[in-house]
């Protein structure tokens, strides 16, 4: 048993102590923080038994069923605050998870990995085309906002229809993007130790990684349960505003396994499968997540989880966007680029504390 998994079957306790808050109510405060520590080992262990069932099933499927629980715990947290009515609060979470993965997770990869090695290498192809996809994630997002801005006078159930419309156009191009890197150019994403035409293996046993998937995934729903119910009195004792919490605090427990698999690939000089983490976690929040919660919301009857993002979030998203596209475009990286990356984060963090 490695180091990071002693740690995460250690967190696993803070599960039953946050399920307690069903039995005996506690302090806000302390729900809000027992609930947070037990999402990082749920969504660990999601994410291992996701990896071992596509180990078997093969990269086909098993790419399209990481690609669908790669963000299951923003997911979860996201579908539980909305059905509580806190669509605002759901909005800075993803926009904040975005911030998070390409400016935290990656910049610590990149200096981790950097002090390790001089300058690490990862295909270019690749991140040209996730730059791409990036830049239309922010080109969606940023219309709203420049149709209220040019129209104040437009009527907000039209930008409901819009964020209805580009949703269904984002899951298109997800889709899209999906046979592209699974099927048509799959060679551009293989690994170094990937073996083209590798047959699925066979001497795993499905049950066991199916079990841990289903049941922690049940866990996660009554966890993030207790977490969305303490988070306005735990704000508010904290003295914190609720931008401030859903941009940077929900996505530090919700995101700490990919910063901490970014590492990981960094450490092995695998800077291909830091970026395919975190670029690909962003733009499967972009893509995916975000357009199934705005439909989710029309359905739970929740209009304002919509496309149009808080302007000051959507500006934090557009810097973190711009900034790793020019990093990453030439597919070489150096630890100065990784202090880049996380000194605008710093930035940002200070500048969302300081939001009214």
């Amino acid at each position: 048993m490695t180091t990071q998994e002693k740690i995460l079957l250690g967190l696993l306790i803070f599960v039953p102590l946050a399920l307690l808050n069903f039995i005996v109510k506690m302090p806000p405060m302390v729900s809000f923080i027992l609930s947070g520590l037990a999402i990082v080992p749920l969504a660990a262990w999601i994410s291992n038994s996701t990896e071992a069932i596509a180990a078997v099933i093969g990269p086909a499927l098993g790419g399209l069923l990481n690609a669908t629980f790669g963000n299951v715990t923003e997911m979860i947290i996201a579908i539980v605050a909305l059905r509580q009515g806190l669509a605002e609060v759901v909005k800075a979470s993803l926009s904040g998870a975005i911030i998070a993965n390409l400016l935290l997770g990656l910049g610590l990869a990149i200096v981790v990995g950097g002090i390790r090695f001089p300058e690490q290498q990862f295909s270019a192809p690749v991140a040209r085309m996730n730059a791409s996809a990036l830049t239309l994630s922010v080109i969606v997002l940023m219309t709203p906002t420049a149709i209220q801005a040019v129209a104040p006078s437009v009527q907000l159930h039209l930008i409901d229809r819009f964020s209805y419309a580009s949703a269904i156009l984002l899951l298109i191009f997800y889709g899209l993007m999906l046979l592209f890197s699974m099927k048509t150019h799959r060679h551009l994403y293989l690994m170094d130790e990937t073996i083209a035409g590798q047959e699925p293996s066979p001497a795993i046993n499905l049950k066991v990684p199916v079990a841990i998937l289903l049941v922690g995934t049940i866990l996660l729903v009554f966890v993030s349960d207790i977490l969305v119910d303490s988070l306005q009195d735990s704000i508010s004792e904290m003295g914190l505003t609720q931008l401030f919490t859903g941009v940077f605090l929900i996505p530090v427990f919700s995101s700490v396994v990919e910063f901490i698999t970014c590492i990981k690939f960094a450490l092995n000089n695998r800077m291909e499968g830091a970026v395919a983490v975190a670029i690909g976690s962003s733009l499967q929040i972009i893509l995916f997540v975000a357009p199934v919660l705005v439909l989710v919301g029309g359905f739970l009857g929740q209009p304002e989880m919509n496309l149009s993002f808080n302007l000051f979030e959507l500006l934090a998203v557009v810097a973190a966007v711009a900034i790793t596209n020019s990093i990453s475009n030439d597919g070489r990286t150096n630890w100065l680029e990784g202090v880049l990356l996380m000194i605008t984060y710093l930035v940002l963090a200070i500048a969302f504390f300081i939001h009214p």
